[in-house]
């Protein structure tokens, strides 16, 4: 079997010694964002029985027809509905702000040129970092019913420590764990955040929202990503925005071309690439963006389809001036990765190039590593920070130190060639 790489005492961060308040005091201002669903709903109403000056706000980000151009498709209106009474039944004020403007110039359209680029994104990441835990956070201190420096609380499953330096920390539930989607705040937005449902399980709040009669309690989740709204299928979505670039499909072992794509973006790596005539279904494996070009393998198992490492850039620790000791060391330091939401995190060893990217190794080769997509890490429980994936790589079973049956046997790869 692939051999892990040498064990290094745990990570730790370097001190700091500056003391900042992390947690609030009786009769402090505190801020629940609430979106209409049954967890921010449950946030607020825990904060209400606790003695803060409380208050809510509803974020607008995205309006369906802002891009219709018709009335249809108000998705908002029904969310911020249901906060107004979910606030009404806690005797708490609330008001709404917009913040669609931002979410367009500082989420979507950035994400929507990389999808154009054939890389893969992830909006609601950069939604927390940029929206919530930014342009929110600017914008409540300059009302006058809501003074600066406001405690802001959220609907998220995470947790964060009381200790002098605030620390992101995965939640008690931890097949509803979000800290993935907070791993690009900054310290100081965690140190103005609160977390109030991160010590409960998803089924606990609900029992919650029955027992004080919220009506959101039964409310189902919402899936998927928020400006899609009602669209339907998300590659018809970015079809209204971005112009068809047809390109070919080639197969990666013959350089056969087997078809046509009418845009890098309507394809993931990993995922089946629904070429018909075919005696085997074929699965993208790589992206050529200087040339157009979408690659395949034959079935799920392919060597092609895996990465034993991979580069990421643009880093961000949320400790920003504390990264993981032993981070520059040509050993590098022993954590935790996830690039998926819904993945399991997994043993890596983790080095910090000249260049400031970071390489990332794996103990078992992943499958499904796509350009653009968030890499988040973690010591234990405690998230630290993210970058964005450059390139995966699959290093040959001598760069391992493994024998080629202990590399087959990781991947699962397929060497016969059509």
């Amino acid at each position: 079997m692939l051999r892990a790489p040498r064990l290094l005492r745990r990570t730790i961060c370097r001190p700091f010694s500056a003391a900042v308040r992390t947690q609030p005091s009786r009769g402090d201002n505190v801020v629940i964002g609430m979106s209409g669903g049954v967890d921010s709903s449950v946030a607020a109403k825990l904060l209400a029985e606790q003695d803060y000056d409380l208050s809510a706000v509803f974020m607008r980000n995205w309006d369906t027809r802002d891009e219709s151009g018709t009335d249809k498709g108000c998705e908002w209106e029904k969310d911020w509905q249901d906060v107004q009474q979910v606030c009404r039944t806690l005797d708490i004020p609330c008001r709404m702000i917009d913040l669609s403007r931002e979410y367009w110039n500082r989420v979507f359209e950035p994400s929507l040129r990389l999808w154009e680029s054939g890389v893969t994104p992830n909006p609601d990441v950069w939604c927390n970092k940029e929206i919530k835990f930014g342009a929110l956070l600017d914008r409540l201190p300059h009302s006058e019913s809501i003074p600066e420096r406001a405690w802001f609380a959220t609907g998220h499953y995470a947790r964060k420590s009381t200790g002098p330096r605030a620390k992101l920390l995965r939640a008690v539930d931890q097949h509803k764990d979000q800290t993935y989607y907070l791993s690009s705040i900054s310290e100081a937005s965690l140190n103005r955040a609160l977390f109030p449902i991160g010590g409960f399980t998803k089924p606990e709040v609900r029992e919650i929202a029955r027992k004080h009669n919220l009506l959101t309690a039964e409310r189902p989740e919402s899936m998927g990503l928020c400006f899609v709204g009602e669209k339907g299928k998300f590659r018809d979505f970015l079809d209204q925005y971005i112009p068809p670039n047809p390109g070919l499909i080639v197969d990666l072992l013959t350089g056969k071309t087997l078809g046509e794509h009418n845009g890098l973006w309507n394809y993931t790596i990993g995922e089946n690439a629904r070429i018909s005539g075919m005696p085997t279904k074929m699965f993208v494996s790589r992206k050529d963006i200087a040339n157009n070009l979408i690659y395949v393998v034959p079935g799920t198992d392919h060597v092609d389809l895996w990465a034993t490492s991979i580069r990421a850039t643009d880093w961000s620790w949320i400790w920003a001036n504390s990264p993981p000791i032993g981070i520059s060391q040509p050993a590098g330091t022993r954590l935790r990765a996830k690039f998926r939401h819904k993945m399991g995190d997994i043993p890596c060893t983790v080095r910090r190039r000249a260049d400031g990217d970071m390489i990332i190794t794996f103990d078992d080769p992943q499958k499904a590593v796509s350009p653009g997509q968030v890499v988040a890490l973690w010591d234990a429980d405690w998230c630290l920070g993210c970058g964005t994936i450059v390139e995966g790589k699959n290093e040959p079973p001598q760069a391992l130190d493994c024998t080629q049956e202990d590399y087959q046997r990781k991947t699962q790869c397929i060497h016969k060639r059509s």
